[in-house]
């Protein structure tokens, strides 16, 4: 199971590159619609990209809830928990 850092750098990296960005520019406090006006579409990208690199089942309704990539790596934790 992937602890706290790993899924983070997952997350991370799968917002990079579904934005086009640096990896240093996404940190745990990035707010994907507010700093980056992530639109669904990016939404359900970043979903899949995190469902094939951590082979875990994610709800697209359940990002949208996360406002932040910590709350998103909350989440990603809690069900990566859930699974062990």
């Amino acid at each position: 199971m992937a602890d706290r850092e790993q899924l983070a750098l997952v997350l991370r990296t799968a917002v990079a590159e579904v934005l086009g960005t640096d990896i240093d520019e996404v940190d745990e406090t990035t707010d994907l619609i507010t700093d980056y006006g992530v639109d669904s579409l990016e939404l359900m990208e970043i979903g899949a990209r995190l469902e094939r690199n951590l082979d875990l089942r994610i709800e697209i309704e359940d990002l949208t809830r996360t406002r932040t990539v910590g709350e998103a790596v909350d989440l990603l934790a809690a069900r990566s928990a859930g699974r062990a």
